[in-house]
């Protein structure tokens, strides 16, 4: 098989899955999970043979895998869809892959797969639990029970999403141009939406679902009035032909609006797309609250899908995001771009430190590490974006997975002691889970330094380090001191997380009673955490002390050749690199050292209600926007446009139509159709047949006359008219 023809065909499992769940198996919980688990399975491993292909080639960036079809006309020509695989699709097919398909198989175990179904469970609520009958005890011995976590109710319809949210992300990976890629976009929105609120009995779910779809819906309207102005500048939406150097030239020299050139707007629009599905301020409000999904969800939304798709679509477009630069100063749309993500990473690291939810500290801290990868790309950065992007995906899903993992712990300590009141995601209800649930600590703490930028053996290092060091090293002195700041706020917010989780003694009955997961949880999580190590060693800078040509800097050379000038590696500087090393061990030092004695709320000294209240942009934005909206509705569209104007309308015609048709009744249905014409015709034809009747005698000698006699006249008048 060649390896377009598997370019085409990896999207697909997923989708059929989805199809085959829906419509034929969402009865059967065994066989809908196999199903999902197996289309996965299917899509990572088309997924890893173009992927190893692709690394197997020379001059993959000047000839990828790509191939087209004609899809609709357009005037004599045709517009084509078709798949692209360059270096760094390959690169960003390859983590896509491997998260999709542990979180298919984690979500196996986190469904509670093979409890029994709850006692008083019902679709769209979480599971509550089942009694069961304690080993040596009668059924009738109420001493005997006990309750264990149950089976979700919508086990199957959980899978079939799951699936047609992978294949929107691998339909938005694989395109060659825009509007696939928009396709597979909005199909992660409406995803999301679905697996926000898939447990749509809570109200906190349905508000979340609604906001996530009506935020990222903003910024999609700026995206799709981008790619319309592209298409309209050039006359296509593929990349190959956008990123010639002939058509970024003449839309780099094109005028357009506010002092920017055509491919400057243009470049700023679809970034605002980004803004809006990889949650970068001020459209961030949405991603906190998508917690209230499943957490494989918010692994999908956070490390594997949604957000990604975002920055990836900043650095597919990075050529036309810097068209018109020179080299001597940012364009305008790239300092817009460098400020928005280095604000955000400062800003959603702040308000990190002050969440209590393990889920909700993750949320901000993917908002902000997002935030790293767009000032990166803002700034010019294009490899280190790409890097951070890739290594995030791997320990950032390795944190959620691992929060999940914790949460079910704790619900199972929960069931045990029946006291529901207890919050299994709050923090502060947990401590010394160390002991409790040994495998999802250690990987946890694999993540947690991966995403503190442990110096040197993690990932996450690596990846901050070059951005960094791109920062400095071409004088980007406000991004670099910013993103070194929360840097260190990551890092401290990180070892706060994993104190107050895991170490220590537990602070509550159901932390003492928490318990490991199943394998089909902690396997993933063991395959993440290799990962979350291993995959920085692939971007070791050249000139690194020590340790640099060890290992080849494959990724800079790989994914670099994407770009038709292959952008150089940041020289080695100590600074960059010490600055790594002193924000990650003295954030990492600190969080300990704070939270090692605190046991409650009321002793964290940084719960402060401007940041656990999220510097209240959630009511500023309902004061601004959603309250007015909802006057404007009432107000003006309900009573004003709708009672007053339509109803108003409607009630005034209403009386005249009804006497216009009185009229038409009386006098022209009435007496003239029904009176002169109707009943007139049928007076006539009622006399001229009592005429007829006449001659109707019965006696054939008359009727034989009348024949003879019209005979004659016909015979007459033929001849008179014709042969005379």
């Amino acid at each position: 098989m060649t390896t377009e023809t598997l370019i085409w065909l990896i999207p697909l499992p997923p989708v059929l899955a989805f199809f085959l769940i829906v419509l034929f198996t969402n009865k059967n919980k065994a066989l809908s999970h196999t199903i999902g688990v197996g289309a996965a399975g299917l899509s990572w491993l088309g997924s890893m043979i173009v992927f190893f292909r692709a690394i197997g080639v020379e001059h993959l960036g000047e000839h990828p895998f790509e191939s087209a079809v004609n899809w609709l006309p357009t005037g004599s020509t045709w517009f084509k869809v078709g798949i692209l695989v360059d270096p760094v699709g390959a690169a960003v097919l390859f983590f896509v892959a491997w998260t999709i398909f542990m979180i298919f198989l984690y979500s196996v175990g986190y469904q509670n797969y093979g409890q029994p179904e709850g006692d008083h469970d019902r679709a769209g609520l979480p599971p509550h639990g089942a009694t069961v009958e304690k080993h040596g005890h009668q059924q009738s011995d109420p001493v005997g029970k006990h309750v264990v976590p149950s089976v979700e109710p919508m086990y199957s319809r959980f899978f079939a999403f799951l699936g047609l949210f992978a294949f929107g992300m691998y339909v938005l990976v694989v395109s060659d141009n825009l509007l696939t890629m928009f396709v597979g976009w909005e199909i992660m929105g409406l995803c999301s939406y679905l697996l926000i609120g898939f447990w749509y009995g809570k109200p906190s779910a349905r508000e979340a679902a609604v906001k996530a779809f009506m935020t990222t819906r903003i910024g999609d309207v700026f995206m799709l009035l981008g790619i319309a102005f592209l298409y309209s500048a050039t006359g296509t939406l593929n990349f190959r032909e956008i990123f010639t150097e002939e058509t970024l030239h003449a839309l780099a020299s094109t005028p357009a609006w506010f002092g920017m050139t055509a491919s400057g707007l243009i470049a700023l629009l679809l970034f605002i797309g980004t803004i809006g599905k990889s949650a970068q301020w001020p459209l961030h409000v949405w991603l906190p609250d998508a917690m209230e999904g499943p957490t494989p969800v918010s692994a999908m939304i956070h490390a594997a899908t949604m957000v990604s798709a975002g920055v990836y679509a900043v650095i597919r477009m990075f050529p036309l995001l810097t068209a018109d630069y020179t080299g001597h100063g940012l364009t305008t749309t790239m300092s817009i771009v460098a400020f928005i993500g280095a604000f955000t990473a400062l800003f959603a690291a702040t308000i990190a430190v002050a969440q209590n939810d393990i889920k909700r500290v993750l949320a901000y801290s993917t908002i902000s590490q997002l935030g790293y990868m767009i000032a990166a790309l803002g700034i010019g950065a294009y490899v280190a974006a790409a890097f951070h992007l890739i290594t995030h995906a791997f320990f950032k899903a390795l944190l959620f997975l691992g929060s999940g993992s914790v949460i079910h712990g704790m619900e199972h300590g929960v069931l045990h002691t029946g006291n529901h009141k207890v919050d299994p995601q709050d923090m502060y209800n947990m401590g010394g889970l160390r002991k409790k649930m040994p495998i999802t600590f250690w990987t946890f703490l694999v993540g947690g330094f991966a995403l503190s930028g442990f110096p040197l053996i993690t990932a996450g290092f690596w990846s901050k380090d070059e951005i960094l060091a791109d920062a400095f090293g071409h004088g980007h002195w406000a991004v670099f001191i910013t993103l070194a700041v929360a840097a260190f706020l990551t890092a401290f917010y990180t070892m706060r997380q994993i104190t107050l989780t895991f170490l220590g003694e537990p602070r509550t009955k159901e932390a003492e009673h928490a318990q490991e997961t199943p394998w089909t949880m902690t396997t993933p999580l063991v395959v993440l955490s290799f990962f979350a190590v291993t995959y920085g060693w692939v971007g070791i800078p050249e000139h690194f002390p020590v340790l640099g040509g060890l290992v080849p800097n494959w990724f800079h050379d790989f994914v670099g050749h994407t770009l038709a000038e292959v952008p150089k590696a940041p020289e080695f500087s100590w600074i960059p690199l010490l600055t790594s090393v002193f924000v990650a061990g003295g954030g990492l030092i600190l969080g300990w050292l704070y939270y090692r004695n605190v046991k409650s709320v009321s002793e964290d000294k940084l719960q402060i209600p401007l940041l656990k209240n999220k510097y209240y942009f959630d009511e500023a934005y309902d004061y601004l926007f959603i309250k007015p909206a909802y006057w404007f509705a009432e107000k003006v569209v309900y009573k004003f446009m709708d009672q007053r104007v339509i109803d108003g309308f409607l009630h005034f015609f209403g009386p005249a139509t009804d006497g216009i048709g009185s009229f038409i009744r009386k006098w022209i249905d009435l007496l003239i159709i029904n009176q002169t014409v109707g009943d007139g015709s049928a007076n006539i034809t009622y006399w001229f047949g009592g005429k007829l009747r006449a001659i109707q005698t019965g006696r054939v000698q008359q009727y034989l006359m009348l024949a003879l006699v019209t005979f004659i006249v016909i015979g007459a008048v033929l001849y008179f008219f014709v042969l005379a």
